[in-house]
């Protein structure tokens, strides 16, 4: 249920400012984001998954918090993070 080596990489060139820039907010939130998706459709087949739903639960809150955070700082970063991942309404 992971993320694939190749999957990553892109994510990371797609959002990061080079390849090897793994740590910045933007690319966290991508890579969880990411994740919250394949979790979801893994959710849909298995309802009773709740290990599953748990690991979900944990990584939705990972990501509300370093959006926070990305929030409290600079907030044109912020809406251009989740305009472009496509969160929020």
């Amino acid at each position: 249920m992971s993320l694939k080596k190749e999957e990553k990489q892109t994510l990371i060139k797609e959002h990061g400012g080079s390849d090897k820039d793994t740590g910045s907010v933007e690319v966290q939130v991508a890579i969880f984001t990411e994740r919250i998706n394949q979790l979801n459709e893994h959710l849909r087949q298995h309802p009773k998954d709740h290990a599953c739903r748990r690991g979900l639960l944990r990584l939705v809150g990972k990501r509300r918090n370093l959006l926070t955070y990305v929030a409290n700082n600079d907030v044109e970063r912020y809406r251009a993070l989740i305009a472009k991942l496509g969160l929020r309404k």
